[in-house]
Parts: structure tokens; C-alpha cells; sequence
């Protein structure tokens, strides 16, 4: 686990975006877009938990 505060705020805001824009870019296709948005579902995830801090 990553201690440093300001790193870890920075990659979890990192994983949010990216996780937010993947997201907003799932295309209509039924596999790949599934596929995208849960991957976007778990980056937001696992941003919101590093974010949470221990």
C-alpha cells in the first residue's frame, strides 16, 4: 500500500478519470463495451478506495 498521501491522492484522482472516461467512451458494441465499462467501474472503484486512505 502506498503511505505517502499526496501520491496516493494523486493515483487514485488518476484512476477516477480514467475510470470516468472509459465510462463515457464505452462504445454500443454488446462485448466490448461491456467489457469497458467494467473495467471504468473497477478503476473508479479501487480510486474511491485508495482515496478512503486506512
Amino acid at each position: 500500500m502506498i503511505r505517502n498521501p499526496r501520491t496516493r491522492r494523486t493515483l487514485s484522482l488518476l484512476l477516477m478519470a480514467t475510470g470516468g472516461l472509459l465510462l463515457f467512451l464505452a462504445p454500443e458494441g454488446i462485448w466490448i463495451g461491456a467489457l469497458l465499462l467494467g473495467l471504468g467501474a473497477a478503476l473508479e472503484a479501487a480510486g474511491m478506495l485508495m482515496q478512503r486512505g486506512s
